[in-house]
């Protein structure tokens, strides 16, 4: 049994390993052809076989390198694993972040890996099932891609700022979601929404969006590509003082987080189902 957390730098190789695996699993599968395999909230919130057998993939994988670690998953929860310790690690999966993009073969999709240590995300990777593009971050240590660096945009205009977002699966919250859209289109350069957050937040980290939001994400969303953003210096909040979670989540530059923020509180981005 695993007794001391390694080295951030030791888990994010770990990381890095066991997620270009599990891409190249999804790719094959998805050349094999792709199928839904379920539905979760609402019949366009869509599992497909590929989802289930990549995050198995990631459990047998951790589980042999790290046997003694909690896992949590998108499909499997907690899985097989026990509770994690006050001081040990628990790795946070998102087997394929963008599933639908998955299921049209549109190559905008990843498989998200973070490692936890007592609560903090120390770790995460990203990495496009489709292009190979890779993100990874360690606290601390800084975010990069290829070698290189990450810092995020430096736009400090609001208005002229390219705005990622995403909308949920359930009606209500798609139709608040639309109308914060619409409401906040007049006031930055464009809005982009593509289909897979942890890609978006890796983006955000990269500056070839200014700026990302959007309500509903869960921790297997957020993990990795958040860790990616912090360490290339942007804000990723919450709105009114609050952590970024299910409410919203806000990752942006210091220079465009206040005004984007403002905007968002004030059409209550946060609220609505």
């Amino acid at each position: 049994m695993t007794t001391s957390a390694p080295s951030p730098r030791e888990l994010l190789t770990i990381a890095v390993e066991v997620a270009r695996d599990a891409a190249a699993t999804a790719l094959r599968m998805r050349a094999e052809g792709v199928s839904v395999a379920a539905t979760k909230s609402t019949v366009t919130d869509v599992v497909t076989a590929a989802d289930r057998a990549v995050e198995r993939q990631v459990l047998a994988a951790l589980r042999d390198r790290r046997p003694g670690d909690a896992v949590l998953g998108e499909e499997y929860g907690a899985g097989e694993t026990g509770p994690v310790a006050a001081d040990g690690v628990r790795w946070v999966v998102d087997p394929i972040d963008g599933t639908v993009n998955y299921l049209y073969g549109l190559p905008y999709c990843a498989v998200s890996l973070a490692a936890e240590v007592a609560g903090e995300v120390v770790a995460g990777v990203v990495r496009n099932v489709f292009t190979g593009e890779e993100w990874t971050a360690t606290a601390g240590g800084g975010a990069w891609r290829d070698g290189r660096r990450l810092r995020g945009s430096t736009e400090t205009d609001l208005g002229q700022a390219l705005v990622a977002t995403g909308f949920g699966y359930d009606a209500g919250r798609r139709s608040h979601q639309a109308r914060v859209v619409t409401e906040l289109i007049p006031h930055v350069r464009d809005i982009r929404r593509m289909g897979a957050a942890a890609l978006d937040l890796c983006l955000a980290a990269e500056g070839r969006v200014d700026a990302y939001f959007e309500k509903g994400l869960a921790a297997w969303d957020l993990a990795a590509g958040g860790l990616v953003a912090r360490e290339a210096g942007l804000l990723v909040t919450g709105v009114a003082g609050r952590p970024a979670g299910p409410d919203l989540v806000l990752a942006a530059p210091p220079a465009l987080h206040g005004p984007l923020h403002t905007r968002l509180t004030d059409l209550d981005a946060s609220g609505g189902p």
